[in-house]
């Protein structure tokens, strides 16, 4: 197993410039729309996380701005320059793929120059470059090993070397860690984002894991059926969900989401019904009349919710499943008064540690009301 030496050589990357979708719109021949009017601008060195799940566009994005594939209508900006009717080779773009394309019958010093041969540089040249990003990459004492004699950890590093050798202006990462087994994605996503720093390359980078987008990503766009549902901080997107698929995709266990009304208590405070119970939400005063009896979704995270103190009251909810999972416990339960008879499903509660919950049991949680949000109910969009 390797690490980056990141503080070993000298290894820099000047990238051209942002990237920009303008009204971005790819049909396929037999009607399917894979990516709907984007419009998002990528700055100059940002690593930026595209995610979603499988059919939602992610891949097609990057076949698109690395010129593998021709745009439906739209324009697609590198460097300050409409790349549209660009070559791939024109484009200054790296490539890793999922499953690494390394070429079989070429050592890893093979497939680390070949790239560079191509652009017909000087062997100076070419040695340098495959010298320094081989010593980056910590593999030196692999160079002279073929694809097939080398881990999925070390096969992942020569991809991403092949890659840098370029110095290109943007570097696309295509799922790279789908293949390595969970401890070893851990440690080498940990290596990218370092590596990025190190390098202040624009990195777009496509997974369908919400841990990676959330641990790389300076900034994620999620995406669902080719549409950009949000950009934003990973911060932003978890706390502050622009709509119901976001809410429910980014998040594991995903955000509790259900339907509710709003009522106001005797005193003029909101509230939201859940069952035959009410939870206080936090609402600007100016919504109460025009949110009022009307259906809406609220949506809960599980960490949010909490044991009432003693004395403390809040909402009696039943446990129903329970997960032990070493350093946490998932409950799941059903607040008195919900039943399936209105689309309910059972709502799921993290806590830290071990709890001794019992299935069956009832118990006193308690949710903060800023801990509660609100979505329209026909446009799924967040009100609060």
């Amino acid at each position: 197993m390797f690490c980056l030496c990141l503080a070993s050589k000298t290894f820099s990357i000047k990238p051209l410039a942002a990237v920009v979708f303008d009204g971005l719109c790819k049909t396929y021949p037999d009607g399917h729309p894979a990516l709907i009017d984007l419009n998002l601008s990528i700055g100059d060195g940002e690593l930026m996380v595209f995610v979603g799940p499988s059919g939602c566009g992610k891949s097609t994005l990057l076949r698109l701005l690395a010129g593998l594939e021709q745009i439906s209508s739209g324009r697609i900006w590198i460097g300050g320059k409409v790349a549209n009717q660009l070559s791939p080779q024109e484009r200054n773009i790296a490539m890793v793929f999922q499953d690494y394309a390394l070429y079989p019958n070429m050592t890893v010093r093979g497939n680390l120059e070949f790239p560079l041969k191509m652009r017909k540089l000087s062997q100076a040249e070419i040695h340098k470059r495959m010298s320094d990003v081989a010593a980056m990459l910590g593999i030196e004492d692999i160079l002279e090993r073929f694809p097939k004699q080398l881990s999925g950890g070390q096969r992942q590093r020569v991809a991403m070397g092949r890659a840098l050798v370029r110095e290109p202006a943007v570097f696309l990462l295509d799922e790279p860690l789908s293949n390595l087994d969970a401890k070893l994605r851990v440690k080498v996503r940990a290596e990218i984002g370092e590596l990025q720093k190190r390098l202040g390359t624009t990195m777009v980078y496509v997974t369908h894991d919400q841990v990676e987008a959330m641990t790389l990503g300076q900034r994620i766009a999620v995406l669902n059926r080719g549409r950009l549902q949000q950009v934003g901080s990973p911060w932003e997107i978890y706390e502050k969900p622009a709509n119901t698929f976001v809410a429910g995709f980014i998040g594991s266990p995903p955000m509790n989401l259900f339907p509710t009304q709003l009522c106001i208590s005797r005193d003029g405070k909101p509230l939201i019904k859940l069952g035959t119970q009410e939870l206080p939400v936090n609402i600007p005063a100016e919504d109460y009349f025009s949110l009022a009896s009307h259906t809406l979704i609220a949506g809960i995270r599980p960490e949010s919710f909490r044991l009432a103190a003693k004395g403390e009251w809040g909402f009696l909810a039943v446990a129903e499943w329970i997960e032990y999972l070493g350093h946490e416990t998932i409950m799941q339960f059903r607040p008195e008064g919900m039943s399936d008879v209105n689309g309910c499903t059972p709502l799921v509660a993290r806590f830290a540690g071990r709890q001794t919950f019992q299935k069956g049991e009832t118990y006193n949680l308690v949710v903060d009301a800023f801990g509660i949000h609100i979505f329209d109910y026909h446009s799924e969009i967040a009100l609060n």
